[in-house]
């Protein structure tokens, strides 16, 4: 597979980081790091394993799962949100900060950056004695577009009675 992304940052980053713990970058991890870098919404390694046999249909699940556990922790991934079964990973790498607001019925997902909850967020790291790593902030609801389902579906049990 020739290299699409010789001169980019995210191929370069993540060729160091494997070269650095000894390991190489292979055509199959190649392929993982370009589906995943072309889905640029949340993805779970399902959706990646199926982006990733559209380049390359020999890649397994199990290099799929390896190289996305590769990606996090050369910082390219992160973890955005579990659903029930299965976690689901965003770009990390030049990409703001974000918290996530998550619909309970149909896992439709909005990321929004507030000031005001982050100030209260480092208020609570000062409070507690505690240095600032990370944190991942999730609100779960019910969406608008679910909100105005459920009142239609009540509606019409109602005609129904």
């Amino acid at each position: 597979m020739p290299n699409d992304f010789s001169l980019s940052q995210e191929y370069g980053l993540f060729s160091t980081y494997l070269s650095k713990g000894g390991l190489k970058m292979t055509t199959a991890r190649e392929a993982v790091l370009k589906a995943f870098m072309s889905l640029e919404r949340h993805v779970s390694a399902d959706e990646l394993l199926a982006a990733a046999r559209r380049i390359d249909p020999t890649i397994g699940q199990a290099t799929v799962f390896r190289t996305i556990k590769l990606l996090e922790d050369s910082g390219l991934a992160r973890e955005a949100r579990r659903d029930d079964s299965s976690r689901l990973y965003e770009h990390a790498f030049n990409h703001e900060h974000h918290d996530h607001l998550v619909c309970v019925l149909c896992g439709r997902t909005i990321e929004f950056m507030d000031e005001g909850i982050e100030e209260a967020q480092r208020r609570v790291y000062e409070a507690s004695g505690f240095e600032i790593v990370s944190h991942q902030l999730e609100l779960r609801g019910i969406c608008p577009s679910c909100v105005r389902k459920k009142a239609i579906s009540r509606r019409q049990a109602e005609t129904l009675r």
